[in-house]
């Protein structure tokens, strides 16, 4: 009796004694940081002069007005000839790869536009297969594919 009375306090005490221990290694946790924000990048895309310049915006600013000079440039170098004169914005939506490689996602033209000047789509088609290979952007360290929106004023007199 006293041989069973023993037992079952044994295992009593072995069921009930792993929770008074803790076998916690480190008591501290860190946390990692695991939300991303996917709507912007830790640095921008760069041309290879803008490169050098450390400051976020002014790596922007630079970035934007060299695309601009470099489509417009392009565009500059064709002649179209028009019935009615035309001042309007266009959007073009490029996308930058992670390898630095431009390529046109969508051209947002007026119907006027449109019908006054049909060529102007593969004009700037052309004109986005020249731009030079570039720095991408990067987020965490990663080479991403970013978006960007360029606005074109097209300015034609009859």
């Amino acid at each position: 009796m006293f041989l069973r009375l023993l037992t079952f306090l044994l295992i009593i005490v072995f069921c009930t004694s792993c929770d008074k221990f803790s076998f916690s290694k480190n008591t501290q946790k860190s946390t990692l940081d695991t939300i991303v924000d996917y709507s912007s990048v830790d640095t921008f895309p760069s041309f290879k002069e803008c490169d050098s310049i450390i400051d976020k915006n002014q790596k922007s600013t630079c970035f934007r007005n060299t695309i601009h000079q470099k489509i417009g440039e392009e565009l500059q170098k064709n002649t179209f000839t028009i019935k009615d004169s035309i001042d309007e914005v266009i959007y073009v939506d490029l996308l930058i790869n992670s390898n630095g490689i431009f390529s046109l996602d969508s051209i947002q033209s007026s119907l006027k536009i449109k019908t006054e000047i049909p060529s102007l789509d593969s004009v700037i088609k052309a004109s986005i297969k020249k731009l030079p290979k570039i720095f991408p952007a990067n987020k965490r360290g990663i080479p991403v594919t970013t978006k960007y929106q360029l606005p074109i004023r097209i300015q034609l007199k009859d």
